[in-house]
């Protein structure tokens, strides 16, 4: 028997019910991933090292790759405890809560506009390149070819935020959806902070949430499970606290605060958190120049 340490509110209150049932669908050094039978979504298992997230449990162990998880091994829950194979057992009965609550736009927005320029410059410092960023470093021509798609792309649908016209916008963000290097694919992080922006209340955008969910459904088809699952989540809101960590040091946070949230949102995948922090703060400027700050 394992304790967890946290997890998603939900994901322990389907455990706590007993309404939790599914198989390993994928599994890495410091997570694996679990498909629900009774609802189709993923759910991960994590190690310490991993922030809290959305349908998701940290368990007590620096990576969960000696456990022998495999993918198709069989999980179900029985008193309270959530078993994969004979393999482990999870208890949650001393687990801290976790529930993912986007900040709320500010009203005052002279520190956010400070603190956005700060966060472009950081990222062209020591952000990954080879998604979202673009690489300086010789190319193949795919590469190349591929990095031009990304930066085309995402150009035609912040042009289009920052006009306000989220018609037109649709299509090129769908466009986005399984582009890129990477596990969750460039276009795919990109859109999942993007959306983050959109969740925050007091944003004008906040209003406009159906955009998320209508760019996802077709989405399922163009990307994988695990990517799809993270956009999502941000569709609603939900998203890993590292990356609500960040927002709030955006609108509210000193230089050192910034960075030291910012590090932690780079760190994800390989270039995923760059392309994450880089659709948060196109978003935000989508949204000051759509209002006329920009």
């Amino acid at each position: 028997m394992r304790e967890t340490i946290s997890g998603d509110a939900e994901f322990i209150q389907r455990i706590t019910h007993s309404s939790f049932s599914g198989f390993v669908h994928s599994t890495f050094n410091r997570t694996f991933n679990i498909q629900c039978i009774e609802n189709g979504e993923l759910y991960t298992i994590a190690c310490s090292e991993i922030d809290n997230g959305p349908n998701t449990l940290i368990i007590d162990v620096d990576h969960v790759s000696f456990l022998g998880i495999e993918v198709n091994d069989r999980v179900f829950v029985v008193n309270q405890t959530l078993y994969i194979e004979n393999k482990l057992a999870l208890s949650i009965e001393k687990a801290s809560k976790w529930e993912s609550v986007i900040p709320t736009y500010p009203y005052n927005e002279e520190i956010l506009i400070r603190n956005i320029r700060r966060m472009k410059e950081y990222i062209d410092m020591y952000g990954k390149a080879g998604g979202m960023k673009k690489q300086i470093a010789a190319q193949s021509p795919f590469e190349a070819e591929m990095s031009k798609m990304l930066d085309k792309r995402k150009n035609l649908l912040l042009n289009e935020l920052g006009n306000n016209h989220l018609s037109l916008a649709l299509s090129h963000a769908v466009s986005l959806i399984g582009l890129g290097p990477g596990l969750t694919p460039s276009g795919d992080d990109f859109l999942t902070g993007l959306f983050t922006v959109f969740n925050m209340k007091n944003s004008p955008f906040y209003a406009q949430q159906l955009f998320c969910k209508d760019v996802l459904k077709d989405a399922k088809t163009l990307t994988n499970d695990i990517s799809y699952m993270a956009m999502k989540k941000a569709s609603i809101g939900k998203v890993r606290e590292s990356i609500i960590c960040l927002i709030d040091s955006l609108i509210a946070g000193n230089e050192e605060d910034l960075f030291l949230s910012l590090n932690k949102v780079l760190s994800i995948g390989s270039s995923s958190g760059t392309d994450i922090s880089l659709g948060l703060v196109c978003g935000l400027e989508a949204k000051l120049r759509a209002g006329g700050k920009l």
